[in-house]
Formats: structure tokens, sequence, C-alpha cells
């Protein structure tokens, strides 16, 4: 009966410690997805609407909106089409397809309202687009991230060339007042008339430059120190951080407060800055993520205070939602996939002025997305697709 009863009493100690782990197991469980306050977004299946003229997009790596809440997105085409299925490099073969030109207009409720861009008269079309960014006035500007890319184009609303800042192929240098490497991303101060550029692929620094004349009027690099040239290897996440930007810097965005959030995309941080340069804090996002990095992109919330930052990862397939002023994560949505509200290496984010998030992806994503916004709510910290509630 002794031995019988310790083997009992064993049994019954193994399965305390077993019903102990598991409660252990939910509780974390549901600390991870206890609710929070935060923006809540829903995928809009239907938006937007089928192009006309069997066109496609290839991959697609800008998206800004206007002062109507027109999406301008751009993408790279041919270059990135697939030849044997989407009719890429060697021209349709079948009834489908053919690429849409490099910057199409969609109005709110989806339609495609205008196309255009490419190689024109007067000005040096980037090798490889790279970001639309639309001014106070409406203006569009891109940048590039391919080979002589070392210049910024600007446009009318309607296409319309209006200036080139920064003469192609130039050499990479940092610290040059005279041109850029490989922008990223063009964002604005429009009340300073200042231009912030994410330079970029070839460059390792923001340059702010005069709207008007496309002066470089200042440059930093990580932590507002002056920028350097050096290759500094892969990112290694149990090393230190370094002291200088990784390529590449892929965004730049001044607040209303007069502040700005850089996308150190393969250090996985955002780093903070004033608008002089002078360095305020920074945050790593996801730091064991290689390669391509976490920091993709940055949009703000529409109201004044511009309280919520909008991350878009490409590596880990989500949006974060961030209290921009503690850069603390407070929820995230999306997941790796094709269908709506999932991503394939989701690369640029903007809102429109009733708080409504767009998103484009590149590499094989090819697609432009929109992501209703539903007032603030009780959300769980990792909300996975952002599928319509319905009735």
């Amino acid at each position: 009966m002794t031995g019988r009863r310790t083997i009992l009493i064993g049994l019954s100690v193994a399965a305390a410690v077993a019903a102990l782990g598991v409660g252990q197991s939910r509780l974390q469980a549901a600390s991870r997805d206890q609710a929070v306050q935060a923006p809540r977004f829903e995928v809009d299946p239907m938006w937007p609407k089928p192009m006309p003229n069997n066109w496609i997009l290839g991959s697609t790596i800008g998206v800004g909106v206007d002062s109507k809440d027109h999406v301008f997105i751009i993408h790279r085409g041919d270059s990135t089409l697939n030849q044997r299925t989407e009719a890429g490099g060697g021209g349709r073969i079948g009834e489908c397809c053919l690429s849409a030109p490099p910057i199409l207009e969609f109005d709110p409720a989806g339609n495609l309202v205008n196309s255009w861009g490419g190689p024109g008269q007067g000005y040096d079309w980037p090798s490889s687009n790279h970001g639309v960014s639309i001014d106070a006035k409406d203006n569009v500007w891109i940048g590039g991230n391919g080979n002589g890319d070392s210049h910024i184009l600007k446009f009318s609303h309607d296409g319309k060339f209006l200036a080139q800042f920064g003469q192609a192929k130039q050499p990479v240098n940092s610290s040059s007042k005279t041109s850029f490497g490989r922008v990223a991303k063009i964002s604005f101060d429009d009340k300073a008339n200042e231009a912030y550029v994410s330079d970029g692929y070839a460059n390792k620094r923001v340059a702010v430059i005069d709207m008007n004349t496309g002066a470089v009027k200042r440059f930093w690099g990580a932590y507002g120190e002056a920028p350097k040239d050096t290759n500094m290897g892969p990112y290694n996440p149990d090393a230190p951080l370094i002291r200088q930007f990784r390529n590449p810097v892929h965004c730049a965005e001044p607040t209303n407060d007069g502040l700005v959030y850089v996308c150190d995309r393969p250090n996985d941080r955002i780093q903070v800055f004033q608008k002089d340069g002078k360095f305020v804090n920074e945050v790593q996002v996801a730091p064991k993520t290689r390669g391509d990095g976490s920091t993709w992109d940055i949009a703000f919330s529409r109201d004044a205070a511009q309280r919520y930052l909008y991350l878009a990862d490409g590596k880990n397939e989500k949006i974060y939602v961030m209290d921009r002023k503690t850069l603390t994560i407070l929820t995230e949505f999306g997941d790796g996939g094709r269908q709506p509200g999932q991503f394939f290496a989701v690369h640029s984010i903007a809102t429109d002025s009733k708080g409504n998030i767009y998103t484009t992806e590149t590499y094989e994503g090819k697609r432009l997305q929109k992501f209703t916004y539903k007032g603030v709510a009780s959300v769980p910290r990792k909300q996975g697709v952002p599928w319509p509630k319905g009735k």
C-alpha cells in the first residue's frame, strides 16, 4: 500500500504541476491578448476598383495622399513583372496583361482618375523610381534607388515637370550639398518650405532642402552626428548598436511639434530628432529582425497632436500602432499572405484626412490596400488580419 500511495501522491503532484503550467501559459496568453485603447482599422477588400486596359502593378514602392484625399502610388512596372505570368519585359503574349503607367491617382471611392510618368524631356527619370510624396500645393515628388539615381524630381499634380534637384550619376557622398545618394522618400514641413529627404540607399543621412530651389540647407547622420559612407557590414542583433545609419535610411517624417522620425531600416530602429538634427530618442522594433529590417515607413494619425505613429514592417508583415511620444507599441495588425488585410513586403504607408491608412507592397506583393479607420476602441495587442466585422 505504501508503494501505491507514493505513486498516487506522485501522480497528484505531477498533475498539479501540469495544471499550474497550463494556468501560467494561459495567463501569459491572456497578457499578450489583453485589450488596449487604440485606433482600430478594417481592411476594405473592395478598394481600389479594378483598373482599365488590362493594367497591373509591378512592385509598388510609394504611396501619398493629396489635399482632396486622392491617393497616389508609384510602381516599377515591366522591370518587376514576371514575363511568363504577367507579360513583363517581353510584351503581352495573351489578353492579359500590361503594365500600368508608373504613377496612378485614385479618388476616395477607389476609381483610377489619372495616370502618368516615365522618361521625358528636361529631366532624368530614375532607373528605379522609389517613393511618391505630395506637398501642400499638391505637387508630386519622387526619388530613385537605382544606379545613377542621385537626384529628386518634382512634378505638378497632373504630371507636368517642374524641377530636378541634383544631377544624375553622381558618386556616393553623404556630405554633398549638390547631389543625393539614391533617395528613398521625401517628406515636407510646408510651413517652413522645407523637404526632408531620406537619403537613403547609397548615402547615409537625412538631408533638408529648400522646396523651391532644392538647395541643401542641413544634413545629419545617426545620433545627429556627421554621416559617414563607411560600409559597416550586415546588422548583428547581438552586437551593440552602431553610431551611424545603415542603408537604406528609408523615411524621415517631420511632425507638427518640431520632431523628425527616421526609419533606420536595417538597424530595426526609429531615431527621433529635433528639426535642426539634434538627437532626441530612439527605439528598436522587432530587434532580432535581420536582412531587410523592421522599420520600413512611418505615417501619423491625423489629429492635431499626431498622437499615434503607424509603422510598416515589411519583413514581419504587419503594421504597428504606436504611441508617438513614448514610442510604445500599443497594438499590431496584419499577417503574411495574399488575401486582403495580409501583406507581402508592405513597403509604404500613408493616411488621409479621415484617418484611413493606405499601404503598398513591393517585391511580389505588387498591391495597394486601404484600411478604414473605425475610431479609437478596445483592441487586442495582436489583432491578426483586420477583416471587416460586418453587421
